[in-house]
């Protein structure tokens, strides 16, 4: 049987994960491995974090921490995140180890030795003010197409094109707002060019791949490959291996997926076998699967390939690339840079994680971009989670327990409901498998929930409740067969919902979990039913609008503070003392302080501004704990016009300082009355 070597995109670790990451490569690809394990398939999981690039330095300066702070932070949370979710990997990686810095380097030298690296001289941005040349990242300006005014130098995040920096319209260094000027640098790049030919032969062979990688991989060939910078001037990340290119770094799209190779060999040498990668990486039999989101298609269906072609004659090639596309949230795109997201540790604090891994298998955006609302979610996990697969458990369990003592009981003759049911039982492995096989994961998680359904029907059509009084042998068959349908089921569902199922599995003292034994009768009569719990349990009303509020408020503080910081990138407007003195500024000193339930950023003081005592909410949780601010004396603007907050009344606001990164109370530096004016 052929190895199979699953990777998923390697996620950057300069921020936390959101759903739409999940439902695009990592849940995919953990169903898939655990699907093939459970087939007896020789299957390894491969990942690990993208820890170079321009991403991670922005990180960095806004924090004002080292590059390595940020990855070493945001690698243990991603793979906390992973943990909690039960996406396993057999080997979880970092690309900042000095085993993928060897072999980045070995990749660029080998191809450079071939040919197929050559020395450019360019135009590139340069901030003077900063006095450096300036990354893609590091520039942001009017989208040319779209005219957006806060794309990206590599990219615009409002129409998805791709761009050059020097391509933006007003451009400015994102860093310190200075338009930056045009200057001359040398770059060595990889001539993909070279490569056209090769690639679309090889392409041209993948006719079970999907439609949405075949056209984008189309539209690049027809415009033509061109060659693609392989270098960057920054200090972060891996130095380039020539001489003449001292203080060049390898640009992030190069190094990263070489990623999936490195993290195979410290695979390997954790299993006390260092050549044992070569045993997947350079045998025809692998077979090598990439699960990716629809954003990295190009690189890993056209840029990668060229580039294992040009390293080595030898080394396999990608299988498939089941690339997905974007789940959206209450039909908006993600976006982290406004605080449009669901971030995985948040989610998992309140709901189980096979909540999350059901709801987006059933809705995997394997064609088209899916849309996430709480709303939608609630009713999946109630109505097919509780109600459909929690309820064939629960009265399947509670009718063996009163008529037969908690053992399942010995079938007699099948009639023809009985032999249809053991048919769809028989059949599933075959069906769901190959659904699975070729990455159907939204089908086969509704075929599999479709045997509950069914599972149910037959219960309803049995009439156990009747059976038991007029056929007691008739109404064991029907317990017997609905026994081994959960088996079945437990076993076909094990992929995408681990915890659920092995409650069912242990209930049923039956642990094999092999793929063909769910088309198998292998209850056996006599055998204890344990008490399996409430397998799932709903979700109320009152927690889904807490989450609905707390995305709406979080994505409105941010998109308050992105305008706050538009406005501040405007041409100054000069105002009048008389405007100053209007605020009616005041020391205020904080006399109580406490969290605001089931918000992350409010606090809510009681303060005192000279006699008279008022209420205010902050949003400044996130920098200060209650405990720390109570008896300290800030600026509040006392007349303002009273709010309600999340339904509490603020009556002021106090003042602070924010460079985005940092926010610092303004108090006064020496002993004063509460109450005294702000002049």
């Amino acid at each position: 049987m052929k190895k199979v070597l699953v990777t998923s995109a390697l996620p950057y670790a300069n921020g936390p994960l959101h759903i739409g990451h999940i439902a695009g490569a990592y849940l995919p690809a953990d169903i898939y491995t655990r699907y093939n394990r459970q087939k007896g398939v020789n299957v390894i999981h491969i990942g690990g974090t993208d820890e170079h690039g321009i991403a991670v330095t922005i990180r960095a300066e806004q924090e004002h921490v080292s590059p390595k702070e940020v990855v070493d932070h945001y690698h243990e949370s991603i793979a906390e995140d992973f943990k909690r979710l039960k996406i396993d990997f057999d080997n979880f990686s970092r690309t900042s180890k000095p085993i993928h810095k060897k072999m980045s380097q070995d990749f660029f030298l080998k191809i450079y030795n071939r040919g197929l690296i050559e020395k450019r001289e360019g135009e590139q941005l340069y901030c003077p003010h900063c006095k450096r040349f300036l990354a893609d990242r590091y520039v942001e300006g009017e989208c040319p197409y779209c005219h957006y005014e806060n794309a990206r130098g590599d990219q615009c995040e409002n129409c998805g094109k791709w761009l050059e920096p020097t391509s933006l319209i007003n451009p400015r260094c994102k860093i310190c707002g200075t338009t930056p000027i045009v200057k001359k640098t040398s770059h060595w790049y990889f001539k993909l060019d070279k490569m056209q030919e090769q690639l679309e032969k090889w392409l041209a062979s993948k006719n079970t791949w999907k439609s949405n990688v075949k056209s984008f991989t189309k539209g690049w060939f027809n415009e033509g490959l061109r060659p693609r910078a392989i270098t960057r001037d920054i200090e972060w990340g891996i130095p380039v291996p020539l001489e003449e290119a001292k203080g060049k770094v390898l640009y992030v799209w190069f190094d990263a997926p070489i990623g999936y190779i490195s993290s195979t060999i410290e695979w390997a040498e954790k299993q006390g076998k260092p050549d044992l990668w070569k045993d997947y990486w350079y045998d025809n039999d692998t077979k090598l699967v990439h699960f990716i989101g629809k954003d990295n298609i190009v690189f890993h269906a056209i840029v990668w390939p060229a580039m294992l072609m040009a390293y080595n004659d030898g080394i396999i090639l990608p299988s498939e690339i089941p690339a997905n596309e974007f789940l959206n949230i209450e039909t908006k795109k993600i976006s982290t840079s406004r605080n449009w997201a669901i971030w995985v540790h948040d989610f998992l604090d309140v709901f189980p994680p096979d909540f999350l891994r059901y709801y987006l298998a059933a809705n995997a955006p394997e064609n088209s971009d899916m849309d996430f609302t709480w709303k939608d979610f609630q009713a999946k996990i109630n109505g097919e989670l509780a109600d459909i697969l929690g309820n064939l458990v629960n009265r399947t369990y509670v009718f063996t327990k009163k008529y037969f003592d908690g053992k399942i009981p010995s079938p007699g003759d099948y009639d023809e409901d009985d032999r249809k049911i053991i048919k769809l039982i028989e059949n599933a492995p075959d069906s769901v498998g190959k659904l699975l096989d070729n990455f159907h994961v939204r089908q086969a998680t509704f075929q599999i929930m479709n045997l509950a359904r069914e599972g149910n029907r037959y219960f309803d059509y049995k009439k156990p409740w009747n059976l038991i009084k007029s056929d007691k042998t008739k109404c064991g068959t029907t317990l017997y067969v609905l026994a081994n349908l959960l088996n079945s089921i437990a076993i076909l569902f094990s992929p995408i919902l681990p915890d659920g199922m092995k409650k069912i599995k242990e209930a049923l003292g039956n642990n094999d979990l092999h793929w063909n034994n769910a088309g198998k009768l292998s209850i056996k009569p006599g055998s204890e039913f344990g008490n399996p719990g409430i397998l799932y349990k709903k979700i109320d009303d009152k927690t889904i609008r807490r989450e609905e509020d707390k995305l709406m408020d979080e994505n409105k503080t941010n998109e308050t503070d992105m305008k706050n910081k538009e406005k501040n990138t405007e041409k100054k407007e000069y105002v009048k003392i008389d405007d100053v003195l209007k605020l009616g500024l005041k020391v205020a000193e904080i006399l109580e302080a406490e969290r605001v339930e089931n918000t992350d950023k409010l606090i809510k003081m009681k303060i005192k501004i000279g006699e008279e005592e008022r209420q205010i909410i902050a949003g400044i949780a996130m920098s200060y704990s209650p405990d720390e601010i109570i008896g300290k004396k800030i600026v509040v603007v006392s007349n303002m016009k009273p709010a309600k907050i999340r339904g509490i009344e603020s009556n002021g606001m106090l003042l602070a300082a924010s460079n985005g990164a940092t926010l610092s109370l303004i108090t006064v530096d020496r002993e004063i009355d509460s109450g005294s004016s702000i002049k």
